[in-house]
């Protein structure tokens, strides 16, 4: 177990400068995921932590001693690709053992700890085969068996589950998560799913443009996003957004849309939006809470009726998709509440869960 802290972290490639000032403390036994789309130095980071990649400056940390100039072997890490690199001429025990048997480990201690990992990760029964006989799933748990026999301070994955099928990467994250409650180690994972992050993170990292633009939990960061980029990244099916403007309606005030709609805000974030009256700004809302017409439980829903324009059945659900201001905007409904496409539908939607963003900072208000 070990705390990790990256101080100013940066990486450049000659001009490029992909990991711009990355601040981070990872306590002991916490589960971190790094996420955000291809190319926001994600993957970078966690090379970085692992030494694979030099550090143009800045400091990493692993337990009490900086590691900047430490060979990987000998930072007491261990990684999990996304490729398997079992090697195929062996065993799955003799790849579970080959880092042991490297370093000379007594040979009962390397059975005891090949079939401790084996039973912690159900593959006991596979010991004997070989990679080609075992399929993707399996294939991932003797990769991370070959990691937890070391015993490392830390565990760092890259994208572990990219190559598997749907189905398979709901089974791995449960894997994962169950390795992670069992065995109480600092784990830090790069993914792109944010369904991924979601699941298994005790905090997520999200990163864009080499930068981190929100650290939080699962759920703070899906009720209390930071930024525009951020709202729209985290949450399935993405966060709709419409142009949109404050304005005063009587006493209260009110989100006018471009079709000149007028939906009343909440009383209470009268204040918090009171000095962005009459300016550009984007209004932001969740598929989930535009739902159809239900009997109001909360002085912030309100009503109103679209068009529908396309429907994608999910089985518990239908998302139905309509126009407001030639913007589409995506509901979550019951699937015997949907009108037919082309036909008027009447929908309710939940102001206590708005967003209002700056557009100049792309900042929440």
């Amino acid at each position: 177990m070990a705390r990790i802290i990256l101080k100013d972290l940066r990486k450049s490639y000659d001009e490029v400068e992909a990991v711009r000032g990355i601040n981070l403390d990872i306590p002991h036994n916490e589960f971190l995921v790094l996420v955000g789309p291809s190319g926001c130095g994600k993957s970078t980071t966690l090379r970085m932590i692992a030494g694979l990649e030099d550090v143009s400056s800045g400091q990493i940390i692993i337990g009490n001693r900086v590691v900047n100039e430490v060979q990987p072997k000998d930072r007491d890490i261990a990684m999990v690709f996304q490729s398997y690199a079992l090697y195929p001429h062996m065993t799955v025990f003799q790849n579970m053992s080959f880092g042991l048997r490297l370093k000379r480990v007594p040979k009962p201690e390397i059975n005891q700890r090949v079939r401790h990992a084996a039973e912690i990760l159900n593959i006991t029964d596979l010991l004997d085969r070989r990679p080609k006989q075992l399929s993707g799933g399996q294939r991932q748990r003797v990769a991370m068996g070959r990691s937890i026999v070391r015993d490392p301070q830390a565990f760092l994955f890259d994208e572990p589950l990219s190559n598997l099928d749907a189905k398979l990467r709901v089974q791995m994250r449960t894997q994962i998560k169950k390795l992670h409650q069992r065995m109480q180690t600092t784990v830090v994972y790069v993914t792109h799913d944010q369904v991924e992050a979601m699941t298994l993170a005790d905090r997520i990292v999200v990163m864009n443009g080499g930068v981190i633009e929100q650290v939080a939990t699962p759920q703070e960061m899906y009720d209390n996003p930071a930024t525009r980029f951020v709202a729209g990244f985290i949450g399935s099916p993405a966060m709709n957004f419409l142009p949109a403007r404050i304005v005063r309606a009587g006493s209260r005030l009110a989100v006018r849309l471009a079709n000149g709609q007028m939906i009343e805000v909440p009383e209470g974030r009268t204040a918090r939006y009171q000095s962005h009256i009459d300016r550009e700004l984007l209004f932001g809302i969740r598929p989930e809470h535009v739902t159809e017409k239900r009997t109001h439980t909360s002085p912030s829903q309100r009503d109103f009726t679209e068009t529908v324009r396309v429907l994608e059945p999910m089985g518990v659900d239908t998302m139905v998709y309509i126009e407001i201001g030639g913007e589409e905007v995506s509901a979550r409904s019951a699937p015997k509440a949907v009108r037919p496409v082309g036909e008027q539908m009447e929908f309710t939607i939940d102001m206590a869960h708005m967003h209002l963003i700056d557009p100049t900072t792309d900042k929440v208000i």
